[in-house]
C-alpha cells in the first residue's frame, strides 16, 4: 500500500502544472489508462476468440445435429472442437479480471486513514470540491446540486452514456453470437437464457458500483469502463 500510494503521490506530482488541485484525481485517470494498455493485448486476444468463436457456429451446428439426443455427447464434442481449435470459451474474462487487483488497491488506499503507520495524506486530495476518499452518500450532505454532488451528477452522466453504449454493443454481439442449443428442437444449455436476458444490461450495474465506493476508486471504474467500451467499438467491429 505504501509504495502504491507513493507511485500515486509522484504521478499527481508530475501532473500538477496541468491539473492543480485536481492532479490526484487526474493521476487516477492515468494510473488507469496505463493498466488498460498493460491488458490490452489480452483485450485484443479475447476478440480473435470471439471472431473465432464464431467462425465456429456452423461446426457446432453439425455437432448439434449429429449428437443433439446425447447433451454430454454434445457438450464433449463441443469442448473437443474448441480445443482442436486452440480457441477459450472463457478468454474474454481474463483482462475484467486482471483490473480487480488495480480496483482493489485504489479502494483500499482512499478507504484508509493511515498509510504504513502514518496518516494517509491522499485523503487530502480533490476532484474540484469533492474529496477523492469520499462516497456519493457524503457527497449528498451538502445537497444534490452542491459542489461534490455536481461532481457526482457529471460522472452519472458518463457512465449512464457509456452503459447505453454498452448496452447496445452487448445486443449485437448477443444477437451476432447467439446461445448454444442443445437439441434441434431450440432448447439453450440451463441457465444460458437467463444469461442472455442480463448480459446487456451489465453496464448499468458500474452506476451502483459509482455509487458506493470512494470516488477515486469511483473514477478508476468510469475511466476503465469507457475505455472498455471505445475497446469493444474498435476491437468488435
Amino acid at each position: 500500500m505504501s509504495v502504491f500510494a507513493t507511485l500515486v503521490e509522484h504521478l499527481a506530482d508530475l501532473l500538477q502544472p496541468l491539473f492543480g488541485a485536481s492532479a490526484a484525481a487526474a493521476a487516477i485517470v492515468l494510473f488507469t489508462a496505463l493498466v488498460r494498455l498493460l491488458v490490452h493485448p489480452l483485450s485484443q486476444a479475447a476478440a480473435r476468440g470471439q471472431k473465432a468463436r464464431t467462425a465456429l457456429q456452423p461446426k457446432i451446428a453439425e455437432l448439434r445435429k449429429r449428437h443433439g439426443k446425447d447433451p454430454e455427447k454434445l457438450q464433449k464434442a463441443v469442448l473437443e472442437l474448441h480445443a482442436e481449435e486452440k480457441v477459450s470459451p472463457l478468454a474474454g474474462c481474463l483482462p475484467g479480471m486482471l483490473q480487480i487487483p488495480a480496483f482493489f488497491l485504489l479502494y483500499h488506499l482512499f478507504s484508509s486513514d493511515t498509510i504504513g503507520g502514518e496518516a494517509n495524506a491522499l485523503l487530502g486530495h480533490r476532484l474540484l470540491a469533492a474529496p477523492l476518499g469520499e462516497r456519493w452518500t457524503d457527497a449528498l450532505q451538502d445537497g444534490v446540486l452542491g459542489g461534490a454532488g455536481l461532481v457526482y451528477a457529471v460522472l452519472f452522466v458518463i457512465v449512464g452514456c457509456v452503459a447505453a453504449f454498452g448496452y447496445r454493443l452487448s445486443k449485437r454481439t448477443m444477437a451476432a453470437n447467439p446461445p448454444a442449443q442443445v437439441a434441434g428442437g431450440g432448447e439453450q444449455l440451463p441457465g444460458l437464457a437467463a444469461v442472455s436476458r442480463v448480459m446487456p444490461f451489465m453496464s448499468f450495474f458500474t452506476l451502483v458500483t459509482v455509487a458506493v465506493v470512494p470516488l477515486a476508486a469511483a473514477l478508476y471504474v468510469v475511466t476503465s469502463t469507457t475505455w472498455s467500451a471505445v475497446e469493444r467499438a474498435v476491437l468488435y467491429r
